[in-house]
């Protein structure tokens, strides 16, 4: 980073509706369990988290939907053991090598177009999950590591200029 350098800006203040910063997370990996018994079933995700909380690995991104539940983690210390546990649940694959990118700046619900913004400049690169709610500061979104420069360059390109 240079912070000395013309055209970077550090502060603490946030403009209204304004997005701030983009950053990337690598390393990063997906699990993804396919189960449509037991996913809309009481106490699922419960049962799902508590299997990444007894093998410590805290969880980055998630994604649901009717039959399938996706989870991002950066530590693969027990994959292989968090994979067979949750194999009781469904259908479990993994994705490896792929990258978070956080868009990070004032993204309140109300501030319409920041997300339209963000995926139309990612319109020529897969995204494999986004996630957006749990704050209204970053919206993030996990592609391929080998898609990782196009995808903070366009990000740059389409926000920034």
């Amino acid at each position: 980073m240079e912070p000395q350098a013309p055209g970077t800006l550090i502060s603490n203040t946030t403009e209204k509706g304004k997005i701030k910063a983009v950053a990337a997370k690598d390393n990063i990996t997906v699990i993804k369990i396919r189960s449509g018994r037991m996913l809309l079933a009481t106490g699922f995700l419960r049962k799902v988290f508590e299997i990444f909380e007894n093998h410590q690995t805290p969880i980055d991104m998630v994604t649901t939907s009717e039959v399938g539940v996706s989870v991002s983690i950066d530590n693969r210390k027990h994959l292989e053991e968090i994979v067979d546990d949750l194999k009781k649940f469904g259908t479990v694959s993994t994705d490896t090598d792929m990258v978070i990118i956080c868009v990070v700046g004032d993204m309140e619900w109300e501030n319409v177009g920041f997300e339209a913004s963000i995926i139309h400049a990612l319109k020529e690169i897969p995204v494999r999950m986004i996630s957006y709610g749990g704050s209204n500061y970053n919206v993030s979104l996990l592609v391929k590591a080998a898609d990782k420069t196009k995808a903070l360059q366009a990000l740059s390109r389409h926000l920034f200029s």
